[in-house]
């Protein structure tokens, strides 16, 4: 409950910064939103009006489009902002202030800072879900809905515990800023069911680098297509890389260097 205190005030003091300068946070929700569906055009021309491409119809992979701009919210509205100033706190020495607060150090720096603009792109990204099944004509079942919720919290924990290894990465090597850039470049690939793609690429973005646990799992469960198997594999793998970043994270910060010493 202490967290949870801590998680809804660091919230609402973002949300009051927000509100600050309200033409900011109007113009900076409508550019997202403008982002959202520019994202869309490359998705129209390969999949509307042609056949299903690798078993994916374009109503079909609408849904995981949805799914990548909900979690892209996510990223650009919760992981990011916190976690990129970290670095910098890192590489000047003044992490100190957020250890020496009776709190865990990993939740505070995950907490520090949030875009609240980016929910309407979470927003935009649940009518995309409901539009490619108003397409098809049905609506998908409870126990789908439960599944792909259960998938999208796996998604965010993968999300979040990859951009912690990216920052654990800086008390060594200080410098992560074109790391923690072309990570958000790679992340643009979970737009695109994962099934498209063939050989190693397939190999590298299911288990090096598992988009499709962020995307294409979710917009299966939904759909009715996961298979039990792959789903609880799916919570495996994100329990597991959550741990990894979490004994990452431990041993990195045994080695940072404070600005005092």
């Amino acid at each position: 409950m202490r967290y949870l205190s801590l998680l809804g005030l660091q919230l609402r003091k973002s949300a009051t910064l927000a509100m600050q300068y309200r033409w900011d946070f109007l113009v900076s929700g409508g550019l997202g939103l403008l982002w959202t569906a520019a994202g869309l055009v490359p998705f129209y021309i390969a999949f509307h009006d042609r056949p299903p491409v690798s078993g994916w119809t374009y109503e079909s992979a609408l849904v995981v489009v949805g799914w990548f701009t909900v979690l892209k919210s996510v990223l650009d509205g919760a992981v990011n902002p916190s976690l990129l100033g970290v670095v910098e706190q890192i590489r000047q020495g003044t992490l100190d202030f957020v250890l020496l607060k009776p709190a865990d150090a990993q939740f505070l720096i995950s907490t520090t800072k949030f875009e609240v603009f980016r929910a309407l792109d979470a927003v935009a990204g649940l009518g995309l879900i409901a539009l490619a099944f108003a397409t098809m004509g049905r609506t998908p079942s409870v126990a789908g809905v439960l599944l792909s919720l259960v998938m999208l919290a796996s998604a965010i924990v993968v999300l979040y515990s990859l951009w912690i290894l990216v920052v654990a990465a800086a008390f060594w090597v200080v410098r992560v800023d074109n790391l923690a850039y072309f990570f958000d470049s790679l992340f643009d690939f979970a737009r695109w069911p994962v099934t498209v793609f063939k050989g190693v690429w397939r190999i590298i973005f299911t288990f090096v680098i598992p988009l499709g646990i962020m995307t294409t799992y979710p917009a299966e469960a939904l759909l009715g297509t996961l298979a039990p198997k792959t789903g609880l594999g799916a919570v495996g793998g994100a329990l597991f890389i959550a741990g990894a970043a979490r004994f990452v994270w431990s041993r990195a910060i045994r080695h940072y260097t404070s600005a005092s010493s």
